[in-house]
């Protein structure tokens, strides 16, 4: 069996020196190499059992040549990957289980029984896992929902297309503001005899946020706003292509 064994490995060449990690960063990768040498004790002559118990001391090699080249890899200025694993075990155990999961690309056999093993390791993996998290968003303040016109004690006209204009008599809303199913369905305005009235009656259009604003005069069917208020609907707020606008009336 020993004279098989010198036979088997005697075509292959000698094992030599692995080759040091380095870092690919255009395929954004970590490639290394694991080195097993052959159990020199063992005694059975099991080629097949050698190579193998070589191959496992070859990976574990390339684990822990790969996670050292990680440790050096550069986060940014001044920080390397090892200085965020050293401070954060949550990062650790994320970057060594990125490096344990390695790709092998090439394997060679040797004739006194050795084995080599190229590994790469994706960057992006070890990223995820090192790079500062966003804040998160805060959430953004809830807008109106509608809009209500108290011209109470202006003597409006109610009217199927009423306008509302700004102090210098351009329109801020009125029936071309609406979108398609809002013209159809609920119109320009509703009418309602005071807020509370409203509240009740109308609580679909108006929803929980309604922004009042008192209107400076009417012009018949038509509505002046002052500029605070004129300001306010400069950003075409969705609820006025919605037709959520209430008009308060006496």
């Amino acid at each position: 069996m020993r004279i098989a064994l010198v036979i088997a490995m005697a075509a292959l060449p000698l094992s030599v020196p692995a080759a040091p990690a380095g870092v690919d960063w255009q395929q954004r990768v970590v490639k290394c190499t694991g080195a097993g040498v052959p159990n020199l004790k063992d005694g059975s002559g099991n080629v097949a059992a050698i190579r193998v118990a070589a191959e496992k001391a070859a990976k574990l090699d390339a684990l822990r040549t790969c996670l050292e080249a990680m440790k050096g890899v550069s986060v940014a200025t001044g920080q390397t990957v090892g200085q965020a694993m050293a401070g954060d075990g949550a990062v650790r155990a994320s970057v060594e289980g990125t490096v344990r999961g390695f790709r092998e690309t090439a394997k060679r056999y040797f004739s006194d029984g050795g084995v080599e093993i190229d590994v790469e390791v994706s960057l992006d993996g070890v990223a995820d896992a090192v790079l500062p998290k966003a804040a998160a968003a805060a959430p953004a303040p809830a807008g109106p929902t509608s809009l209500v016109v108290d011209a109470a004690g202006l003597k409006v006209a109610p009217a199927l297309a009423p306008r509302l204009l700004d102090e210098a008599g351009q329109e801020l809303y009125g029936a071309a503001s609406l979108g398609e199913a809002a013209r159809r369905g609920q119109g320009v305005a509703a009418y309602a005899r005071g807020l509370d009235s409203a509240r009740r009656d109308l609580a679909a259009r108006l929803g929980d946020r309604p922004l009042v604003v008192k209107a400076q005069r009417a012009q018949g069917a038509d509505l002046v706003l002052p500029a605070d208020a004129a300001a306010a609907l400069a950003g075409r707020p969705a609820f006025l292509s919605e037709g959520r606008v209430v008009i308060l009336t006496d």
